[in-house]
């Protein structure tokens, strides 16, 4: 929280300020902002959260025993990685989530062995609720879809592979 620097505006904070400073705390857990400032009648304010990498990060799921790493855990993360380098791979233009139908329960755009045409409509990413159609660069014949539907995507992620 930072007010203007101006002794007389601190003596002017009241229980008023008080509560607007609570309202904008809550505005910030309800709405995951990290920052809201705001002026009026001469006043400033500035509310802040501090938000560490950690913070950001899922908390680890405790699990009764430890399970063991192994180089097959390694291996669909290579996979992926080997896919994207595909010459019939289509990747993600943008972070988001993909979706294979136009809406829930609707047949989904293209299965495994769809015959596609430049231009047909892949998948959807629903980026920032603005929902991307993704067209087929190349025609062909989907051979392998690598995400599943309602699956968080990152740019440059293989999604399908067309032969």
């Amino acid at each position: 929280m930072a007010r203007q620097p101006d002794d007389k505006a601190a003596a002017k904070f009241s229980s008023e300020d008080s509560a607007l400073v609570r309202e904008l705390a809550l505005l910030l857990d309800e709405t995951s902002l990290t920052e809201i400032e705001i002026e009026r009648a001469g006043l400033r304010l500035r509310v802040a959260r501090n938000i560490s990498v950690a913070a950001t990060m899922p908390a680890p799921m405790a699990y009764a025993a430890p399970v063991p790493v192994t180089a097959t855990a390694a291996a669909p993360a290579a996979a992926a990685a080997d896919m994207s380098k595909h010459p019939g791979a289509v990747t993600s233009p943008m972070v988001g989530t993909a979706y294979w139908a136009p809406e829930p329960g609707a047949k989904p755009f293209i299965e495994v062995g769809s015959k596609v045409s430049v231009g047909q409509n892949l998948l959807i990413i629903e980026a920032m609720k603005t929902m991307n159609q993704i067209p087929s660069p190349r025609a062909g014949t989907v051979t392998q879809i690598l995400v599943e539907d309602g699956q968080p995507v990152e740019y440059g992620e293989p999604l399908v592979i067309i032969e």
